[in-house]
């Protein structure tokens, strides 16, 4: 893919809260990003940086501390010469993580580290990579993500692993993602019948010093998984909320977790633009549990179980009493239950177009949007409906391939433009999920 152009953030990933979700400012039109930048350049993304670690960091202090570091840096001359716009953004997340210590914070600019092959991610659906029937009856489950609307392909996943006398529950690549979708997946193993509190965010209000909470319960699940063995895999690459899964499964004694101690990022917030192409992902809130009044933020979740992250399926087999126990996968599964789905969800074409009707006129139908969809969707409306009404009608809506992360993928033509379009559907035909990308013109 080449970055020509700035991507139209996805407004559906903008929820509050949510550890990889993105602050939805919508271009109005194509931003030309140069390949080098200039002096001007560099003060503009410094300026931004600034304004905007004042405005939303979770620490107003630490946020304000980390402002002047970056301002007085730029003053001192220390940017001068990083005309390359990924060292320059490497250069910035270095000294915002001198004064933050935040893992979360960083500066993003586009594309790949020159000679770097982009790493291809894992084929998930609904962060669900696959799942498994060990030897001795042991289910397995790979999540590699927690999407918002993930809980159906959740369900169909432990649906197929409902009858295992034990499970394993593998996040040794999960990166992060809603906090809600974590809380589904937790609700599969608590033991009341009633709401369980799992979690609660507190997040600042942009621009003030004022803070609201959200908590996060248990919801109804097809059926429990309560009562029996569960362990669960990390590695240093757990990150965020793959975290927040390991921990909050460890301090409510649902499981043992067997792996390496994880990344230490509790500190959920979005991506913002900068300038010269530069986005920053800016922390907003932090996570704090009910039971600890803490997180994990800069220590990580120790495992129970200390081992190295390619040895952490083998031992927790082996404490299941699995004597044939495998490092991968592949050596122990009797049998796939779980894979993502390849052919595309009815309803997708129809819902692209009835969506972007809406939006233009400013009118869409929250029923058939999820609850956190909804929630963004309101947020950001006055955005949408000038993006929408300004790209015209729709021309023509074409179905490309389900994507690496489960999602369908569309490109569709409208009468001033065009938009990639990436979206899930709940098993309903509410809208869940979607992202949004401009297409170059043909």
């Amino acid at each position: 893919m080449k970055y020509a152009t700035s991507i139209v953030v996805a407004f559906m990933l903008a929820l509050t809260g949510s550890f990889t979700g993105a602050i939805a400012q919508a271009q109005q039109a194509p931003q030309q990003i140069p390949a080098t930048l200039d002096q001007a350049n560099r003060r503009a993304v410094v300026e931004a940086a600034a304004k905007m670690l004042r405005e939303r960091y979770v620490f107003p202090d630490v946020g304000d501390q980390a402002a002047r570091a970056i301002e007085s840096a730029f003053g001192a001359g220390d940017y001068n010469g990083l005309d390359q716009p990924r060292a320059f953004a490497l250069r910035l997340t270095e000294d915002l993580r001198a004064v933050a210590k935040d893992k979360h914070l960083r500066v993003n600019a586009p594309g790949a580290p020159a000679g770097v092959p982009a790493a291809a991610p894992p084929r998930a659906d609904g962060g669900v990579t696959r799942a498994d029937i060990l030897d001795g009856n042991v289910g397995y489950i790979e999540v590699v993500g927690f999407p918002n609307g993930a809980n159906d392909p959740v369900d169909r996943a432990m649906a197929a692993l409902q009858k295992t006398r034990a499970l394993i529950v593998d996040v040794r690549r999960n990166g992060g993602g809603s906090p809600e979708s974590v809380s589904y997946l937790v609700s599969y193993f608590v033991r009341s019948a009633e709401p369980v509190h799992i979690n609660t965010f507190i997040n600042r209000n942009p621009g003030t010093e004022t803070f609201r909470s959200t908590d996060f319960f248990s919801k109804t699940t097809p059926f429990s998984y309560a009562g029996k063995p569960v362990y669960v895999l990390t590695s240093v690459r757990t990150f965020s909320g793959g975290e927040e899964f390991a921990y909050d499964m460890q301090v409510m004694d649902l499981a043992e977790l067997v792996g390496e101690t994880t990344g230490g990022g509790a500190n959920p917030g979005g991506t913002a633009p900068l300038a010269a192409g530069l986005t920053m992902f800016i922390p907003g809130g932090r996570a704090k549990n009910p039971i600890t009044g803490t997180n994990w933020e800069g220590v990580g979740v120790i495992p129970d179980v200390a081992v190295s992250s390619e040895n952490a399926l083998k031992v927790a087999l082996e404490r299941l009493g699995v004597s044939r126990a495998g490092v991968e996968i592949d050596a122990v599964s009797q049998s796939r239950v779980f894979g993502p789905r390849t052919t595309r969800q009815p309803g997708g074409e129809a819902t692209v177009r009835r969506v972007s009707e809406e939006l233009a006129r400013g009118e869409p139908n929250y029923d058939l949007l999820t609850p956190q969809m909804a929630e963004v969707t309101r947020q950001q409306l006055t955005t949408l409906k000038e993006r929408f009404s300004a790209l015209g009608p729709v021309q023509s809506v074409t179905f490309v391939e389900v994507g690496p992360s489960g999602g369908d993928v569309y490109e569709v033509r409208y009468a001033n433009g065009g938009l990639r379009w990436t979206i899930s559907l709940t098993s309903d035909g509410k809208l869940a999920n979607a992202g949004l990308q401009p297409l170059t013109s043909k």
